[in-house]
């Protein structure tokens, strides 16, 4: 069978090495993409110090500032990549919220600093939704859920990198410089993806069929048509998985995002951690029990969701999360900050691992040339509350708590943020009712 039956069924995607090759940048472009949003937690303190703001400041540039840009834009730009280039979106967004993170470290006030946390947002806006349709495309619907897990192995890196780097660099030079040294080497990656990632064809993989004794997909494909706000709306508003699923993803991001951001910042106040100690110990929790958690969820879901037992994908992380809090709250609660750090790995790889399951039956449940609208439909969800609700809510709640417990406060809105991931256990397990009438073959 020659190789040109194969590119026309599937295109660039017809290349396992090739195909590695994707994955891989754009994992490590989503690796950057945690980084630029999540380095603001690991500088908190120095901020703080140097600026005078509050936790309730902190939170409102940790999560409004970024999410109501970012949640919002993401639609129209989701919306532009079921149409064109996703290839050359992403590679333009990597490098506006890049810039944006360097001009972080120019930031003299407040409002200053709001508005370059805007721009990050405004950047990252167009990055995720289009890379998931990307992976999509170029991975069989039997790998992926552990291509798109690959994908999200971004999201523990990204974050350990973050604390890592910003950490060191804050601590040894200055927290500006932090800010201006991982801006800079994403604007210096965007123009590696623009030329050496091609768009594959949208759905090439969901439509052929493999030849018998041929050992190759030579289905010829045609695009099919984009489709309109409408149309994909038209859709998600008759599928109750859908809802629940993104509702479920949101309250987990509520607390997820909200305790990533203020972690670091507990491990100060309550574990008495400074400068390099704090961002190494807080880096190998995030790098460590991310990575375990996000490839133990997509290996289960393609494992136990072959055939008809689609409920697995919600049931995974949701069973992952019961078990997170009782963890959370024993690893905040011992005295030997190295027995901590092994307990803390266990909530964090649990807490992550609904990433694969979840964003694979997203992409199920609408048809191939839908998926980067119903992806940042999903994103406007989850990240809208997650993001824009969580951080800000637990630097509120610890403001309101201090004149109680002083520095302890933390602790106490770190309790309450706990109650998310039970309210994420129940709707995950009531989407898995419903997800196999709405699975979209």
């Amino acid at each position: 069978m020659s190789i040109n039956s194969v590119e026309r069924g599937i295109g660039p995607a017809a290349n396992p090495g090739y195909r590695a090759y994707v994955l891989g940048l754009l994992m490590v472009v989503y690796t950057f993409n945690f980084i630029d949003r999540q380095i603001l937690a690991i500088l908190a303190p120095y901020i703080k110090a140097e600026l005078g703001f509050t936790d309730s400041q902190m939170g409102l540039l940790g999560g409004p500032a970024f999410a109501v840009v970012y949640s919002t834009l993401a639609l129209p730009i989701a919306w532009l990549a079921d149409r064109k280039s996703r290839t050359m979106i992403v590679a333009t967004s990597l490098g506006v919220w890049s810039a944006f993170t360097a001009l972080c470290g120019f930031a003299g006030g407040f409002w200053t600093l709001f508005l370059s946390r805007m721009g990050v947002g405004v950047g990252e806006a167009g990055g995720v939704a289009p890379s998931y349709s990307l992976v999509s495309d170029y991975f069989p619907k039997s790998q992926r859920a552990r291509a798109l897990a690959v994908y999200s192995f971004g999201v523990p890196i990204g974050t350990a990198l973050g604390y890592l780097f910003g950490g060191i660099l804050a601590a040894l030079i200055d927290w500006r410089i932090a800010f201006i040294v991982v801006g800079l080497a994403g604007v210096l990656l965007a123009p590696l993806l623009k030329f050496t990632v091609k768009d594959p064809i949208r759905g090439g993989f969901d439509r052929a069929e493999p030849v018998e004794g041929a050992g190759a997909i030579v289905t010829p494909h045609v695009e099919t048509k984009a489709a309109s706000f409408g149309e994909v709306w038209a859709i998600l508003l008759k599928k109750p998985s859908f809802w629940f699923l993104a509702f479920g993803a949101a309250c987990s991001s509520v607390y997820g995002y909200g305790s990533a951001f203020w972690l670091p910042s507990f491990f100060q106040r309550s574990m008495g951690m400074e400068g390099v100690e704090r961002a190494v110990y807080i880096a190998g929790i995030a790098f460590i029990g991310g990575t375990a958690g996000i490839w133990l969820g997509g290996w289960l879901a393609d494992k136990l969701g072959k055939g008809i037992r689609k409920a697995a994908y919600p049931m995974v992380p949701a069973i992952g999360f019961i078990i997170a809090v009782p963890m959370f709250y024993l690893a905040m609660n011992v005295d030997n900050k190295w027995l901590a750090f092994a307990l803390f790995l266990i909530p964090q790889a649990l807490s992550l691992a609904w990433l694969g399951p979840v964003v694979t039956a997203v992409q199920h449940l609408v048809p191939a040339h839908m998926r980067s609208t119903a992806s940042a439909s999903f994103l406007l969800i989850n990240n809208l509350v997650g993001i824009g609700l969580g951080i800000y809510l637990l630097g509120a709640v610890s403001d309101y708590l201090t004149p109680r417990f002083g520095e302890e406060a933390l602790r106490y809105s770190l309790y309450v943020g706990q109650w998310f991931y039970g309210l994420a256990a129940i709707l995950l397990l009531i989407s898995a009712r419903s997800l196999k009438r709405d699975w979209v073959d």
